[in-house]
């Protein structure tokens, strides 16, 4: 599903729901460190009225973590298409509690 032998950007889609909310992905290909040992940088977001309801990311001081609701919690990342169904799964509850 991603390629992630390139180095920098290797993926940003960014499209708006058929709620009119904005998702966004990036992902990068960066060199394997001690605060990113999967050689990834990644940054999944929803966005409702212009304010972060769900998101995943890696920041460098935080390590993988999740944002749910203003709520941030740790995350145990397992692979890039793991990360997507987590990600989802997020958005799809937050859509179904919020009709």
């Amino acid at each position: 599903m991603y390629n992630t032998k390139r180095v920098g950007l290797i993926k940003h889609d960014k499209i708006t729901d058929e709620l009119g909310n904005t998702v966004e992905i990036k992902i990068w290909k960066v060199p394997i460190s001690e605060k990113m040992p999967q050689g990834l940088k990644y940054s999944l977001v929803y966005i409702v009225n212009n304010q972060r309801v769900i998101g995943y990311d890696n920041y460098k001081q935080k390590s993988d973590h999740r944002h749910c609701l203003g709520v941030e919690q740790p995350y145990v990342f397992q692979g890039l298409d793991k990360l997507a169904q987590d990600f989802y799964k997020d958005v799809s509850r937050y859509k179904e509690s919020n009709k």
